[in-house]
């Protein structure tokens, strides 16, 4: 009984799946430009110009997952998180690699760069690297971002930047 239970809630759990997939296409006609877009905004990171890379995002954008404990940042925060980043860090992307993908019938529907690559952060006064890889999601409408998710890993700069983790009850 109790595997019959189990096939029975796989079913239902596969036909959920089943009923919510998502549509995506990874050529459509806005692919090549909104392409350049995303790479556009990695090239001015790479050279420190937050100017050009707040050009690339629209009125409105948002940008979630950067540091400072912050959710989400504005056009104009995320101009002051990269001013205050440059100031400190040398930013050396490497490895980059990118993919546009089309969205369509799902909560998430749009035109889409998913980006990977490493960021190599060197601490201006100590010298101390991080190496952060990182993947980003670009929403990209009208040649501009309106939406990017940065993802990676805070525990692994932290630590090369000197910090500890504790176990609790040690």
């Amino acid at each position: 009984m109790k595997t019959l239970r189990t096939l029975l809630l796989l079913l239902a759990l596969g036909a959920v799946t089943t009923v919510n997939a998502q549509q995506a296409a990874l050529e459509f006609d806005n692919a090549d430009a909104a392409l350049k877009v995303v790479q556009g905004y990695v090239t001015a990171l790479k050279a420190g110009d937050v100017a050009a890379m707040n050009a690339a995002l629209a009125d409105g954008a948002m940008v979630y997952g950067l540091g400072n404990g912050m959710d989400s940042l504005t056009a104009a925060q995320h101009q002051q998180y990269f001013t205050g980043s440059f100031s400190t860090f040398e930013h050396s992307i490497t490895g980059e690699l990118y993919l546009p993908v089309k969205v369509t019938d799902s909560w998430n529907a749009g035109e889409w760069v998913l980006a990977w690559g490493t960021n190599t952060l060197t601490h201006k006064k100590t010298g101390n690297k991080s190496t952060v890889p990182y993947h980003s999601a670009s929403l990209v409408k009208d040649g501009k971002i309106i939406g990017l998710y940065y993802y990676y890993d805070v525990l692994n700069i932290l630590q090369t930047q000197g910090y500890t983790i504790t176990a609790p009850g040690e």
